[in-house]
């Protein structure tokens, strides 16, 4: 089983960084991509960013591509999500979640998923 516990989010302004923390547990880990995924009120949850547990391998939507990183810390089963130059269109629940080592962009291919965690940007 894998457990994924998120921390991070907050209240920031439009222009500021923000760094997303997802910690994550689970022998399989290895064979595993860690995600984010975000929801804002009254839409879909969209890809965000997600990166192979092991090996080469990132993927960044293209909403965010340029302002959003994302990066792992394997002796602390941690992933993170940098994010810089927040938009109020930013503005969502921001979900960690982890599945088997395919289609890593989609919402369907991920198994566990954190509680998610809240970003709210003002201007």
């Amino acid at each position: 089983q894998v457990q994924l516990v998120e921390s991070g989010g907050g209240l920031v302004q439009a222009g500021d960084p923000l760094r997303l923390s997802c910690a994550a547990s689970g022998r399989t880990l290895s064979s595993y991509n860690i995600g984010w995924f975000r929801q804002a009120p009254g839409k879909e949850r969209e890809f965000v960013a997600a990166i192979r547990w092991i090996g080469i391998g990132t993927y960044i939507a293209d909403s965010v591509k340029g302002r959003f990183a994302i990066s792992r810390d394997n002796a602390k089963n941690a992933v993170y999500l940098q994010m810089n130059s927040l938009k109020l269109e930013d503005t969502a629940v921001y979900y960690c979640a982890a599945g088997p080592a395919v289609a890593p962009t989609r919402l369907t291919a991920y198994t566990h998923w954190g509680q998610g965690t809240q970003v709210t940007v003002s201007s």
